[in-house]
């Protein structure tokens, strides 16, 4: 049998800038040096997206579309074309010093801010000007994946998981009775997940119903231990 387009796999991967530094893995051992110096631990786990849906970068997904759904492994070398893009000139702008000052920022060479969410690089500060580059980093780079098919993922639970994380970037409770799967959200998140009741429905076919999820009150216990 082949991969095809929804179905939904398990990889491990690891991504580097064409003859230079990773940017991007799910192995420890790469994730380690990615982030080095960093407190936090990092989260090495096989990364399980739907194919064709846009959970990954499109040239992989349509690279494995088509190939037999037994485990393998994958070298493929993307151009910027077919990777994040091209540079853009344009997206290199000029931005008031007045706008860091009124959020309390300096800019400097090499930092990154988020305007109104749109990643830019600061490149240069000259006076009353800053100018930001709003092109992806890795914009006009080739690079090389390197993809090892683990399996092809047939757990409906774990297509629900692997979609909640992609769309939410949250571990939600649910359930699935028939054709219907129950999502137990965070308060304040109803609205926002209801609004994915198509994709559910057309990725896995199933009717999504959110019920929220009231925060439970703090126990003493705890509380005497944040005092």
């Amino acid at each position: 049998m082949v991969l095809q387009k929804k179905d939904f796999v398990e990889v491990d991967f690891t991504a580097r800038v064409k003859g230079g530094e990773v940017f991007d893995s799910t192995v420890k051992e790469e994730l380690e040096k990615l982030h080095h110096g960093h407190d936090h631990p990092v989260d090495a786990r096989p990364f399980v997206f739907c194919l064709g849906e846009g959970m990954f970068l499109k040239s992989v997904e349509d690279m494995l579309i088509g190939k037999p759904d037994s485990p393998a492994h994958y070298d493929i070398e993307l151009n910027p074309e077919q990777a994040f893009g091209k540079r853009e000139p344009k997206l290199v702008q000029m931005v008031p010093l007045a706008v860091f000052k009124q959020q309390n920022a300096n800019p400097v060479p090499g930092a990154m801010f988020n305007f109104d969410g749109r990643a830019g690089k600061v490149l240069t500060v000259s006076g009353g000007r800053v100018m930001v580059d709003f092109n992806n980093p890795l914009a006009g780079k080739i690079v090389d994946y390197s993809i090892d098919l683990r399996r092809k993922v047939t757990d409906m639970n774990e297509k629900v998981r692997a979609l909640n994380e992609f769309l939410f970037r949250r571990d939600f409770d649910f359930s699935i009775e028939g054709n219907k799967l129950l999502l137990k959200a965070d308060k304040g998140m109803k609205q926002f997940a209801e609004m994915f009741k198509d994709k559910f429905k057309e990725i896995l076919g199933l009717e999504l119903e959110v019920q929220e999820v009231q925060e439970k009150p703090e126990s003493k216990e705890n509380r005497e231990k944040s005092e």
